[in-house]
């Protein structure tokens, strides 16, 4: 039985065998990698040969071809790990970072990268946010000036998720001091001489992804190296925000619900006042209504996925779900936490661990209050849309 309206067959067999994979492939071995602080490369070479990085790659290149409702699908499954650093690893690469190379490279550009992207052997990042320009893209500082048939690049990034050891790092720069949006991107790859991991960050929650602090210290980048058109980069950056944010939203919600099935399953074997702790009113119709809400905040990322999928500007829906579902998301944690009492305050376990994880969630992608802004921007007093 499908999950929603809008799941197809495939999307269901995507769902199914994602869950399948990461409950047998990650989940027992995640603790390791979270002490590592790393993914291993051949975990997603494994997911590359099985075809779970292309699914968003046109089929003459060597995917599925599908669209939004894929990713969405695709993120809530790998939410099922309960690790998410790496669901946060494998994000980045295929509906962060990827989506510009398709979005905007060149013929020769996809030839040298897309090969790698899709069997694992390029593992890409996405370079935009900074120390001092989060949210507010337009207020980067890292410039590209131009040097003969190429560019000379200068300045930091910060919070760069696959910045340590991935390959391939799209970079967002400066290229018009004089305008506002003179924003460019540049694929540049890890060994380039002057572009550095200046540090390896150490973090609350997704630990075994690798998030950096990049520097660029006089780097020069070939013409052939620049993404897209030149002083493009802000609106190609802005064309995938909204697929970021979803697959964020989306690996939130199956933690959620990796959490709230644990939580059952605690308190409905703890014995406690002659009963079971599931059998205290309280606890059972909060987390009732904890599962209420989770559906209803799946429901409305599967809604926004299908609006991008039939070409709609859904940034009021994303942004607006993204808010939301973030902090319901956060919310039913608590409770999860909460309801194993002292078990769930201890490190390893499952629903500590997840709630440390998406703590970040109203943070990364957009900010709650930038999202809320977005959303009341685009509304219209009783129109409801």
């Amino acid at each position: 039985m499908n999950r929603n309206i809008y799941m197809t067959d495939e999307l269901q067999a995507i769902y199914d065998q994602t869950v399948a994979f990461v409950r047998a492939e990650v989940t027992p071995v995640g603790d390791e990698w979270e002490q590592a602080g790393r993914v291993p490369r051949e975990i997603l070479t494994e997911m590359g040969e099985l075809g779970m990085l292309g699914l968003r790659v046109p089929e003459d290149r060597g995917g599925l071809g599908l669209g939004p409702l894929a990713s969405a699908t695709f993120s809530e499954a790998l939410g099922a790990s309960t690790f998410a650093g790496f669901d946060v690893t494998v994000l980045v690469h295929t509906d962060m970072a990827a989506p510009h190379l398709l979005n905007a490279a060149s013929e020769d550009q996809l030839e040298r990268f897309l090969p790698g992207v899709l069997d694992a052997s390029t593992i890409c990042a996405i370079a935009v946010t900074e120390p001092d320009a989060g949210s507010d893209v337009a207020a980067m500082r890292t410039r590209a000036v131009r040097d003969g048939d190429g560019w000379r690049l200068n300045g930091t990034k910060m919070f760069i998720t696959n910045g340590v050891y991935g390959d391939l790092v799209i970079v967002a720069a400066r290229t018009d001091p004089d305008e506002r949006y003179g924003i460019s991107m540049f694929l540049l790859e890890h060994g380039t001489e002057g572009f550095d991991v200046a540090t390896k960050l150490d973090k609350h929650g997704w630990l075994c992804s690798d998030t950096a602090e990049l520097v660029f210290d006089d780097v020069w980048v070939p013409d052939e190296n620049m993404l897209g058109a030149e002083h493009r980069g802000f609106y190609e950056i802005m064309k995938n925000f909204q697929n970021e944010r979803m697959v964020l939203v989306g690996m939130g919600v199956g933690a959620a619900q990796e959490a709230i099935d644990l939580t059952l399953a605690h308190t409905q074997g703890r014995s406690a006042f002659g009963a079971t702790l599931f059998d205290l009113g309280a606890i059972r119709q909060r987390m009732g209504m904890n599962q209420a809400k989770l559906d209803a905040v799946r429901a409305s990322l599967y809604h926004s996925a299908w609006l991008m999928e039939q070409g709609v500007d859904a940034t009021k829906e994303i942004s607006g779900v993204k808010a939301w579902g973030a902090e319901v998301v956060n919310q039913i944690v608590y409770d999860c936490v909460q309801f194993h009492g002292g078990t769930g305050y201890i490190r390893k376990t499952a629903v500590e661990r997840i709630a440390r994880d998406v703590r970040i969630l109203p943070i990364g992608g957009g900010a709650t209050e930038v999202m809320l802004e977005e959303v009341a921007k685009r509304s219209h007093v009783g129109s409801g849309r």
